[in-house]
């Protein structure tokens, strides 16, 4: 129940052991590369739907959806840097951070183009399978009464504390 689906991809990096799993095949340097790569997390995700752990196919598809989003960002920046500096540098050094302009007719930016939209379809896919969004349904309903049950055992063990300093 710690899982939250979150914006996008956020998070895909960090819920094992999912991304141990997933990781490993996410690649989109080539356009056969990233055909290859977005049929392998597509069946992973056609996995988790049928063992219904939509927690699995929800990060399948963060995954997938990464795919399209990185491939796109080495289309549009050379050396795929969005910005000046990380946030990390940022963070640590204070400042502000800059976007860089996009970039035009870079060696092999039709290719992430590509490789992008290739990953792209398979999101589509994803997002609009019709046990997928029951999956999420479902998961939302049970995260939802699961977040109220909590809520509700840390004001009881709070009273307690309460009336036990009181007592």
């Amino acid at each position: 129940m710690s899982y939250r689906i979150a914006r996008g991809e956020q998070g895909v990096l960090t819920f094992e052991p999912y991304k141990s799993l997933l990781l490993p095949h996410w690649r989109f340097k080539t356009v056969p590369i990233a055909r290859t790569s977005s049929s392998t997390l597509k069946a992973a995700f056609d996995h988790y739907v049928s063992a219904r752990d939509f927690v699995g196919a929800d990060m399948a598809r963060k995954f997938i959806q990464m795919g399209m989003t990185r491939a796109k960002r080495y289309a549009n920046y050379k050396g795929g840097r969005k910005y000046d500096r990380s946030e990390r540098e940022t963070e640590r050094d204070g400042g502000s951070r800059r976007q860089l302009e996009k970039s035009e007719g870079h060696v092999g930016r039709e290719e992430k183009a590509e490789a992008s939209e290739v990953f792209k379809a398979v999101w589509r896919e994803c997002t609009s399978d019709e046990g997928y969004l029951g999956l999420k349904e479902e998961f939302l309903a049970e995260q939802k009464e699961w977040d109220r049950s909590q809520r509700k055992v840390k004001e009881e063990v709070k009273e307690e504390e309460e009336e036990d300093e009181d007592g």
